[in-house]
């Protein structure tokens, strides 16, 4: 019986039960397959160059309408492609761009890419990272120390979890992906 009643305890449990920390958050209203609002506390410690640049994209508004292009079962969720990546535009070529702001050095951590955690995107050079980012799943400690962590989500993993899958090896979302309709900063 004590089995049971813990087992529903764990159950109950939110899945993301994370403290708001002091950087700014995101407050991504997503819309699709998946209908919510996602709440990513930015971590300004740990990469303050990435952070600053997600912030000004955010406020510039160049987030707003940005598809979900790449999105793995069991792996993660990739977004951010403001050149490319504009619903209701041919997203076909959606996670080849950036924006017009420069390329960023890394800013590796240690932590670790856990459920929840959100990293900068890039191409195969480590200092590539410029707009686009993803949410993981569920952890990819192979990531660890190759990729930036910018922050972690607080608040609407369930919306996250609820995006749109991509279809192949490559997880490209195929028809109407869902999208980012709205990406504020909240200070």
């Amino acid at each position: 019986m004590r089995k049971i009643a813990f087992a529903l305890a764990l159950l109950a449990t939110p899945v993301m039960a994370q403290e708001d920390g002091p950087g700014p958050n995101l407050e991504i209203t997503v819309t699709g397959e998946a209908n919510g609002t996602v709440i990513i506390d930015l971590a300004e410690d740990l990469a303050p160059q990435h952070v600053a640049q997600i912030t000004a994209l955010a406020e510039e508004g160049a987030y707003d309408n940005v598809v979900f292009h790449r999105v793995i079962e069991g792996f993660m969720a990739q977004t951010g492609d403001v050149q490319y990546g504009k619903a209701g535009e041919s997203t076909g070529r959606a996670g080849t761009g950036g924006s017009e702001r420069p390329d960023l050095q890394a800013e590796f951590s240690e932590t670790p890419f856990d459920r929840g955690v959100v990293g900068m995107a890039r191409a195969q050079n480590p200092n590539s990272a410029n707009s686009q980012f993803f949410i993981m799943f569920q952890e990819g400690h192979f990531l660890n120390g190759q990729y930036t962590v910018v922050g972690r989500v607080i608040e609407g993993m369930d919306v996250v979890d609820a995006i749109k899958r991509g279809e192949g090896q490559g997880g490209a979302v195929p028809g109407e992906p869902d999208v980012m309709s709205s990406v504020k900063v909240i200070r």
